[in-house]
């Protein structure tokens, strides 16, 4: 028996850079406005993500964390040590985890799910779409702590278990380590798993005992069904070689500009198989983009 525990591990931090005495007033320390253009101006170039002026006071308490673990008492000493040529490659990784923002939920958008199950689930497995053997592959872009491609695991798991026959396979990534490994480790409070139906918990989810207790996690089976790794949107190649036939992109974009929204949707659209489907949030567009979509549903696409 499979039980949930309490906590996770944290990343590996780089040892602290100088051999002072642990800072007092890191809290104290203010960001000039060179050294937010320099961090925003890196941010947007290597992740596409925009920090307008407006988001200085949420950049400085953020990168103020990392300071205290690091020791350092200056954000332009902590700039020229993650700019630092002699292996601060870590670090970037570490701001960009600091920097980004990982709002999920199961479930999260509901009328999607149904839409998946209602309409795309039976027009692919019913159209002879997927040729014998070939396995339906759904990738959930941006999945933050998991929630979103375990939900999706349930729901291809309760379609399958109504249609022989189907198999599936689903890719999660995030730019963020530090959300991933909470995602691998599928380890949720409680309070969390409230719009999970019960019967669906009772079946896929793994309730903590003792010291774990006010915990879940998800069943060994349905975590096996999901593969997790990093991938930055602004890379060239995504390293997929096959195609997908659906795309779950939700509440993404809305951190890029314009014209790296269109960018990046034109490398995820190319991911998509013809006749597959791109989920977006609601509060995104695609209007105006150039892309081999149609729309089918409130923010749902069908590759053409």
């Amino acid at each position: 028996m499979d039980s949930a525990h309490s906590g996770t591990a944290e990343s590996a931090e780089r040892p602290p850079v100088s051999r002072r005495s642990p800072v007092k007033n890191a809290g104290d320390a203010v960001m000039s406005d060179k050294v937010f253009n320099r961090l925003s101006g890196f941010i947007h170039e290597s992740c596409g993500i925009k920090l307008p002026p407006v988001k200085k006071t949420m950049l400085e308490g953020r990168i103020r964390k990392r300071m205290r673990i690091l020791n350092i008492d200056r954000f332009e000493d902590y700039c020229e040590h993650v700019f630092n040529a002699s292996g601060s490659g870590q670090e970037l990784i570490h701001m960009i985890d600091a920097v980004t923002t990982n709002k999920t939920d199961f479930f999260r958008e509901p009328d999607h799910f149904e839409y998946l199950v209602r309409v795309v689930l039976p027009q692919v497995s019913g159209r002879g779409r997927l040729g014998a053997g070939d396995s339906f592959i759904a990738w959930s872009a941006g999945c933050s702590t998991g929630e979103e491609p375990y939900t999706l695991a349930i729901v291809l798991s309760e379609f399958a278990a109504r249609n022989p026959g189907f198999a599936f396979s689903i890719l999660a990534t995030d730019i963020s380590t530090a959300v991933l490994d909470k995602a691998k480790k599928a380890i949720y409070e409680e309070e969390k798993i409230s719009p999970i139906p019960i019967e669906l918990r009772k079946k896929y989810l793994l309730r903590g005992r003792d010291k774990h207790k006010g915990f879940i996690r998800i069943a060994p089976d349905l975590r096996a069904l999901v593969k997790f790794r990093r991938l930055n949107f602004m890379d060239g190649d995504y390293g997929m070689k096959e195609s997908v036939q659906i795309i779950f992109c939700r509440n993404v974009i809305i951190y890029f500009d314009r014209q790296t929204q269109e960018k990046i949707l034109t490398r995820i659209t190319k991911r998509l198989a013809p006749g597959g489907y791109l989920f977006m949030g609601h509060s995104e567009s695609l209007y105006g983009m150039n892309l081999p979509l149609e729309q089918t549903a409130t923010t749902v696409y069908r590759r053409l």
